[in-house]
């Protein structure tokens, strides 16, 4: 099952996606909430009547609001939360070894997140930047999870319970402003928390059914052969599997656990899948070519993303009309 979120005057309102159709949730069954958070604090409840309702929508096929003549916010609109992971090792290693540094023995031992702006969470359409996001904008090529059940000390062999359902995450990150607050052993803060996308849907975990595959060895929890793909522009940059995860979303919600109460609707991304953002590709296009030429994100361009089963998120690169920067407000060293 796909659900959307779609605005609705100064709302977003839940629906079921059916054949390219929006079919508002509510309208199909009056006992279903409008709003996907109350949605997920009712997971139990509203589940089967949601799959309920698609069934008889396949039975008796009734004409929705096309995808096309609604405009889509973040499936979960409304996190109560939202971390991201590091549970891609090739991209941490590929952009260590760039760097040149090895990579980190801990990496293998457990999983780590950071917790971003769950304010700044957005959908599908423009992204407005500030003139410092520009310096070295990046896409970050994830997939999130959300939580549809409270939930505290949750170990890994039990934690699939507690996943909601799946959505592309595009992590999008200043790297300017990221590796300059970092050398501070501090952040990742303003470099990320501006903006981060969600969509088109969410879709739960009985339909991605067919694409489980064995977690890596010595792991634990379901994983899925699932492609990725972004596209800036219309030409592919990036490409993984969702199976290439290392730590599986079991392991992360069992570590995002620990003495921590979980909510429903607290998201959890991935990380950057192996050559998923313009950091890692740069990063080794430099060292195989002196020569080679950086991109960035620029103010037009157009980023999608696709995830095998769960779509494609698309988002544009606005930009905000001020000359009003962080850099420029930095301090001079003191001298000695």
């Amino acid at each position: 099952m796909k659900l959307a979120t779609y605005a609705h005057g100064a709302i977003g309102r839940l629906a079921l996606v059916h054949l390219g159709q929006l079919h508002d949730l509510q309208a199909l069954d009056a006992r279903l909430p409008a709003t996907m958070r109350e949605f997920l604090q009712r997971w139990d409840e509203c589940l089967p009547l949601a799959q309920a309702a698609e069934q008889l929508l396949r039975r008796t096929p009734r004409p929705g609001v096309p995808l096309t003549e609604t405009q889509l916010l973040a499936p979960v609109n409304e996190p109560t939360s939202c971390r991201d992971a590091y549970a891609f090792r090739q991209h941490v290693a590929t952009a260590r070894r760039n760097r040149g540094v090895p990579m980190l023995p801990e990496f293998d031992e457990y999983p780590v997140f950071y917790f971003t702006n769950h304010r700044s969470v957005q959908g599908p359409g423009p992204v407005r930047c500030m003139p410092d996001h520009f310096q070295k904008l990046d896409f970050e090529l994830e997939i999130a999870i959300v939580v549809c059940r409270p939930g505290r000390n949750i170990v890994a062999a039990e934690a699939d319970e507690y996943i909601g359902g799946f959505m592309i995450l595009n992590d999008l990150s200043a790297r300017t402003l990221q590796l300059e607050e970092m050398l501070l052993n501090l952040g990742p803060a303003k470099g990320k928390d501006f903006c981060t996308t969600l969509g088109p849907w969410l879709v739960t975990p009985d339909e991605l059914a067919p694409y489980r595959v064995p977690a890596k060895p010595g792991h634990t929890g379901h994983a899925y052969n699932l492609r990725m793909t972004c596209a800036v522009n219309g030409r592919q940059v990036s490409a993984g599997n969702v199976a290439d995860m290392d730590w599986t979303f079991a392991e992360l919600l069992e570590r995002c656990a620990y003495g921590v109460d979980l909510h429903p609707g607290d998201v959890i991304g991935s990380g950057t899948v192996g050559t998923g953002c313009f950091l890692e590709l740069n990063g080794t296009g430099r060292l195989q070519n002196p020569a080679y030429q950086e991109q960035w994100l620029q103010a037009g361009d157009e980023v999608s993303m696709t995830i095998e089963g769960l779509g494609t998120l698309t988002n544009t690169m606005v930009a905000e009309e001020t000359t009003h920067s962080l850099l420029a407000l930095k301090k001079p060293r003191p001298t000695s």
